[in-house]
């Protein structure tokens, strides 16, 4: 009976300790074992700072400068002038990568694939996708572990992406798709590459395999290779 008398104790213990102080008010903080970012080093919006002389946290843009990709419009709004942003805003190829219910392929008319075109998806490339995929596109970036025998980054010379007769060949619409929302364990880059760029990129990873697996008197290739030659320097 005694410890049938203990163990009651116990319970009404336990219980009242779990569940009896639920709803008290404290004016401490709580004590946080895992912080889970619930305390960051950031101004929120509207919030005051002591840092800036003003003390207001919310800070106005540098003046004369303007959003990554902005395009300013040659007339005012009132008479019919537009600013365009370079970043997705439409559902046709050019913005979407899809035609229909399809991924396209080839390029879309606001695009000319030539030099300056593909030296511009080279940059891109090298800046956002080499990190991973390499910079001849066979996957082994420096953040990949296939450099250990573990393929799990794309590798743009596969049959997936080089035959269009394999079942799960990426088209040019695909591959644009993918820069933009992102695929598997990769993010999208659809809110930091513009539209133009993007499609910069998705030529730049047909000539990277064009010029690995066509021979090289392939008049195409050549045309790769040129295009892609440092300029003479000017004397």
């Amino acid at each position: 009976m005694r410890y049938f008398f203990f163990a009651c104790l116990l319970a009404i213990v336990l219980v009242i300790g779990f569940a009896g102080f639920r709803g008290d008010k404290f004016s401490r903080p709580p004590i946080l074992l895992l912080n889970d970012m619930n305390n960051q080093a950031k101004v929120k919006p509207q919030a005051s700072n002591a840092f800036f002389a003003d003390g207001v946290g919310s800070r106005k843009p540098v003046v004369a400068t303007v959003p990554m990709g902005l395009t300013i419009p040659s007339k005012p709004a009132a008479e019919g002038g537009y600013v365009s942003y370079g970043f997705s805003h439409g559902s046709d190829y050019f913005n979407s990568g899809r035609i229909g219910e399809f991924w396209g392929d080839g390029f879309p008319e606001q695009v000319k694939v030539d030099e300056a075109f593909l030296r511009l998806g080279q940059e891109r490339y090298n800046i956002n996708c080499a990190i991973c995929h390499g910079t001849s596109g066979n996957g082994k970036g420096i953040t990949s572990a296939a450099q250990y025998g573990i393929a799990n980054i794309a590798n743009f010379h596969t049959p997936g992406f080089t035959d269009p007769k394999a079942l799960d060949y990426r088209a040019n619409g695909s591959i644009y798709n993918t820069i933009n929302l992102g695929k598997g364990l990769m993010s999208g880059y659809g809110a930091s590459i513009p539209v133009k760029e993007r499609w910069a990129i998705v030529a730049w990873v047909r000539a990277m395999q064009l010029s690995r697996t066509a021979p090289l008197a392939d008049p195409s290739v050549k045309e790769v290779w040129t295009a892609l030659q440092p300029p003479a320097a000017v004397k």
